[in-house]
């Protein structure tokens, strides 16, 4: 029986189904106005007609409330609005437990993109040794980020998961309880969490989620295409920043990353005891019941007292299993044999330290560190760093740092971030004693600029007695676009220098790179980010190459196609043979986790799509993926006119402006979903260089502008269009995936705007011009996509987004009115004088509520 279109099982699984438990969710009684969801349906019908008929969000409210509440007092107005706000928070979470429940009936858990179509492929095109023989060097590296988006508790976690469970069995009576337990459940903390609360919330998805579907995809793989064999790789490794990631966050100290290690490393552990008490029920045979008897308590002990540090060798507790496989095989006629190599392979991608502890800090910050930690060695009688060091040329520095060595003590360092600093390095050691090397063997220097910044945390490492035997990548971040072209000169020096090169070595010649889309994306725009990427890759495989370097590209890809997100997939199937793909390894965020990750089914096929691209690029290779040189020339150009349009308008000197008064910018840090300050600097006035890129670019979203994804873009292809050359992008666009990608990523970014919402900020007297400007080049890069895609609408190709997207932004309209009328409101309280203080309050207040329900309806929204 064939199956129906994926549009038409997205229609019946999620749309139907939304509809009916969403009609059951509005009659539930949770507060002392039982008339809520009755009333939001219609506050709904007037939103809609309201911005047809080009009303403003406070005349739509007014309205509402002169139809529907006439005698209603100002007091129970607001109630109501509240009300409304939890009530769509709650659809929002509903909405996704039913697109989570019908995944595997939405998606094609074996179609393209699949282990199992790879496989076929390889099969049918007579490349099954080829795919072997890739697998065993290949990885995919997911790293769940410490950029907290996602807002979601624990408990409303948990409730995702039961209701999506309950959702896939049709039991109405569950439904109607988990909706009910829904709607009485607190969405949001009162507090800030601390960066280790962070780690917890993320480590519910390694041990509920990953710990199962990376298994699962690694066991497909031995079975069917390595035939049962052992594959000597783990293929897929998870990595970790919440409690290793001090760029920006003050809140991170030693401790906690000390901390996290150690919960990383307890909750991996519980996850092998809750296994191996399962194989204690099967595995009841002679020779083996006293084997899995001391597994099980040793593995109970450690996961309930990791300061037992009582745990066999890791290689010793791998050398049990095998001695229990082997007993099987030989004695017992393999009965389980499926279940023990599950386990087995388990241990084997996991380790003891579950996913990699990576830590990151900011080079600017590495670099006043560095000053400190000379001038106060030199105070103390050190001859390690000569008298006018701070002084010499870049050249000289390097050179000195290349040999420094010590194992210093950090009690005399009385600035607190040279502790910090240094203590994070020495957590590293510690952390590799404790879970293994993997448990933390990696260090990123964001906005890394010069060789300088690299060759100053070598030294620290060497300072902190690792003695030119530092077993960690030390992995720079080129972030803007500026950096992006420096960065093969960078490489150059680095590749050149004696000890670095030592280090790389002892690190198999392998050289990790990071390159950033959100501060790229925020300094150039979509085009010139994107495109500063591709080339640096290009440029940094070559000068690889040359020094027989094998370079790994790290992604910092984020969640909205602003942040290098959207159909991530679908880039990686699109690099050239000029760029190396022996691995991919890219940062997962926020609401992407939940929406990508967020269940066995959604993880293990966005794990399996990304392997895939991986693949594809290296086995099937096809000419779509080389861009020719008159296609580089068009990309050129229009990623120059692109960078143009885009600095142009954040110089506008209204740009800072009207995002701190018109827009939720400033509300982020009041939201306690993340430790981090929303801003990089403590000072009073908001500079560009100090913003953060999750509130830049959830600012603009929450506009429904979503400018860091779309503008310059139609500016760029306005151009061809004028010069009657446009011909030549479409080309452009027909022969390459790699702009397909690019392409059909800000076409989402467009999807999620909606203009209508702010239209009344046209007439504003002080922001009426710039709204037009960024309205205007929506509507040229909206026109011009269309054109060159020979769309009707926008994501044509794509439906079932498209119809998702829809869903998400339906539900939210109202939330979005109630927003930006608070916003309103606070405008015309802010002009007041006095200013009413407590009813400013009070719409703050409603603004920073409105914003999780938006965050978390976008899915990929920051």
């Amino acid at each position: 029986m064939h199956k129906q279109p994926k549009l038409t099982r997205f229609s019946e699984n999620v749309l139907s189904k939304y509809q009916i438990y969403n009609s059951i969710f509005m009659t539930l009684p949770f507060d002392s106005i039982s008339k809520t969801g009755v009333l939001l349906p219609l506050f709904h019908e007037v939103c809609k007609e309201g911005f047809s008929l080009k009303q403003n969000p406070t005349e739509i409210v007014e309205t509402f409330f002169e139809n529907y509440q006439v005698n209603a007092t100002e007091e129970d107005k607001l109630e109501l609005l509240f009300h409304f706000i939890q009530y769509i928070e709650r659809q929002v979470v509903l909405f996704d437990a039913i697109e989570d429940a019908s995944f595997s009936n939405v998606n094609n858990m074996d179609g393209v993109g699949t282990m199992r179509s790879t496989k076929e492929t390889a099969v049918k095109e007579n490349k099954k040794e080829a795919l072997k023989k890739h697998l065993e060097d290949f990885k995919v590296r997911i790293v769940l980020t410490a950029h907290p988006t996602q807002f979601y508790p624990g408990t409303v976690l948990g409730i995702i998961t039961d209701l999506a469970e309950a959702i896939e069995k049709d039991d109405l009576l569950l439904i109607n309880k988990l909706l009910a337990q829904l709607g009485k459940t607190p969405f949001y903390k009162q507090e800030k969490p601390t960066p280790y609360d962070e780690a917890v919330s993320l480590i519910w998805y390694l041990e509920n989620v990953f710990y199962h579907s990376v298994s699962d995809t690694y066991n497909y793989i031995q079975n069917n295409i390595f035939d049962g064999k052992e594959i000597p790789n783990e293929i897929i490794n998870l990595g970790f920043w919440p409690g290793g990631d001090r760029d920006g966050n003050p809140f991170v100290t030693t401790e906690i990353t000390l901390n996290v290690a150690k919960r990383l490393k307890k909750m991996i552990l519980k996850n092998y005891y809750q296994d191996i008490r399962t194989l204690k029920k099967r595995l009841t045979f002679a020779g083996i019941e006293h084997v899995i008897s001391e597994l099980e308590v040793i593995l109970f002990d450690n996961s309930v007292n990791p300061d037992l540090n009582t745990m066999i060798p890791l290689e010793e507790f791998k050398g049990k299993l095998y001695e229990i496989r082997n007993l099987l095989i030989t004695e017992h006629q393999s009965i389980y044999l499926e279940e023990i190599n599950d386990f087995i392979n388990k241990v084997h991608i996991f380790g003891y330290h579950f996913a990699t502890l990576d830590i990151r800090q900011d080079s600017r910050v590495h670099h006043n560190v560095f000053s400190q930690i000379v001038q106060t060695l030199q105070e103390n009688g050190s001859t390690l760093f000569p008298n006018n060091y701070l002084s010499l040329p870049e050249a000289e520095q390097i050179e000195i740092l290349s040999k420094v060595e010590d194992n210093v003590d950090i009690s005399i360092f009385k600035d607190e971030m040279v502790n910090k600093t240094l203590g994070s390095v020495k957590a590293v050691k510690t952390i590799q004693e404790q879970n293994g090397e993997k448990g933390s063997n990696r260090y990123i220097i964001s906005n890394n600029q010069t060789a300088v910044n690299v060759m100053e945390t070598f030294a620290m490492f060497n300072l902190c007695g690792f003695a030119h035997n530092i077993t960690t990548d030390i992995i720079p971040l080129f972030e803007t676009v500026d950096d992006l072209m420096n960065a093969e000169g960078v490489m150059r020096i680095l590749y050149s220098n004696e000890a670095y090169k030592k280090h790389l070595e002892n690190r198999k010649n392998k050289q990790t790179i990071m390159l950033g889309f959100s501060d790229g994306t925020k300094d150039g725009g979509y085009l010139m980010a994107n495109w500063s990427i591709y080339k640096a890759k290009e440029n940094l495989t070559r000068i690889s190459r040359e020094f027989g370097i094998k370079v790994i590209f790290f992604d910092g890809r984020g969640g909205p196609p602003a942040r290098g997100g959207g159909k991530t997939h679908q880039f990686y199937a699109s690099l050239g043979p000029k760029i190396e793909d022996e691995e991919i390894q890219l940062t997962i965020q926020g609401q992407t986790i939940s929406s990508n990750f967020g269940t066995l089914d959604s993880s293990q096929y966005n794990i399996e799509q990304l392997l895939s691209a991986g693949i594809s690029n290296e086995l099937f290779n096809n000419s779509n993926d080389i861009i020719s040189e008159s296609e580089i020339q068009v990309m050129n150009d229009l990623a120059e006119t692109s960078y143009k349009a885009y600095s142009e308008f954040k110089s506008h000197p209204k740009f800072m402006p009207y995002l701190e008064r018109m827009s939720t910018l400033k509300y982020y840090g009041k939201t306690n979903i993340g430790s981090r300050p929303s801003k990089r600097s403590s000072s009073s006035k908001l500079d560009f260089s100090d913003l953060r890129a999750i509130p830049f670019v959830g600012s603009w979203s929450q506009l429904k502008q979503n400018v860091p994804g779309f503008y310059g873009v139609g500016t760029a292809l306005k151009k061809y269009e004028d010069n009657g050359e446009f011909d030549k992008v479409k080309s452009f666009y027909q022969n390459s995936d790699f702009f397909k990608a690019l392409i059909g990523n800000s076409m989402m970014a467009l999807s999620k705007s909606f203009f209508e919402l702010t239209e009344y900020m046209a007439e504003d007297e002080e922001f009426g011009e710039f709204w037009n400007i960024i309205h205007e080049e929506y509507l040229t890069s909206k026109r011009l996509l269309l054109k060159l895609c020979d769309y009707d609408i926008l994501m044509q190709s794509n439906p079932v987004g498209k119809a998702s997207i829809d869903i998400r932004e339906n539900i939210v309209l109202p939330l979005l009115t109630i927003q930006q009328f608070a916003l309103r409101k606070i405008q015309e309280l802010q002009k007041e004088d006095p200013i009413n203080e407590e009813e400013l309050k009070i719409y703050e207040k409603m603004v920073t509520r409105s914003l999780f329900g938006n965050i978390n309806a976008s899915r990929n929204s920051a």
